[in-house]
């Protein structure tokens, strides 16, 4: 006699307690019935996993994110965070803050030099070029022409709000400072290298990967606190860089986007 065989017969999953928020994944979930040879149901022990269930993002909260790349929106913050710090800084002296803050950076040990050096880079002139060039050579000429035009209109304006704020370097407003490598000649207010980092970073975050993004974040910052390290600038000159590199880069974007759709049509 040859024995009887059916499909299996599984039972719905066992509902979440009340309360949880969770996803079961499970085989069989509550057992597996199976009908032995005889016919009669045998029941097979089962594991069932679970994971927390992810909650979906609110529509504020993927609103926000859309509306802090708006050009408008950074335009309008660049601007006035520009106008606020050239407003609250004085030619011939620094407030007790902005001394306390520049100290506890400048005061780092000497060992963080060359790290600080490197990154201080991604701010320099040269920078400008070379992140154009990288844009183009990977195909993308409309991010190469807005960093080309944004790194090259901040450097160019940086200059010319020095002149109009006339702020001088630290060591010319605080006795005791730490200089580190070649001393910056000019006047402080406001940071060049801070806002072609600001301009070339936040234009080149939508190319990016999640790796990229992460990296591109990490070294914005930096490049301004590598400024006030090695002496050559006060926190509020490095705000106010950064003020103008976002305004830039709003600016630039819009001009190259138009640009790019009038030619296209």
């Amino acid at each position: 006699m040859v024995p009887r065989t059916s499909t299996p017969e599984t039972s719905p999953p066992a509902p979440s307690p009340a309360g949880s928020r969770c996803v079961i994944l499970a085989v069989g979930t509550g057992g597996n019935r199976y009908r032995n040879g005889l016919g009669r149901p045998v029941w097979l022990p089962c594991v069932a996993y679970a994971q927390p269930m992810m909650r979906p993002a609110s529509k504020h909260e993927r609103a926000l994110p859309a509306m802090l790349a708006a050009p408008g929106v950074q335009l309008g913050f660049g601007l006035a965070a520009l106008l606020a710090t050239a407003g609250a800084v004085r030619h011939d002296r620094v407030g007790p803050r902005e001394v306390r803050a520049f100290r506890a950076v400048n005061g780092l040990p000497d060992s963080v030099y060359l790290p600080a050096w490197a990154v201080m880079q991604l701010g320099a002139f040269g920078a400008i070029p070379a992140s154009a060039a990288a844009a183009w050579l990977a195909g993308d000429g409309e991010l190469a022409a807005r960093l080309l035009i944004g790194g090259t209109g901040t450097w160019a304006l940086a200059k010319a709000v020095k002149r109009i704020v006339r702020r001088p370097r630290p060591v010319t407003l605080l006795p005791g400072i730490r200089r580190r490598g070649r001393d910056a000649s000019g006047l402080g207010y406001l940071s060049g290298h801070a806002g072609v980092a600001v301009v070339l970073g936040v234009a080149a975050l939508p190319r990016l990967g999640p790796g990229g993004r992460a990296l591109t974040l990490t070294a914005i910052p930096l490049v301004g606190l590598s400024r006030v390290y090695v002496g050559a600038h006060f926190p509020l000159d490095i705000a106010g860089g950064a003020a103008l590199g976002l305004a830039v880069n709003a600016a630039a974007g819009t001009a190259v986007r138009r640009y790019s759709t009038r030619h296209r049509g």
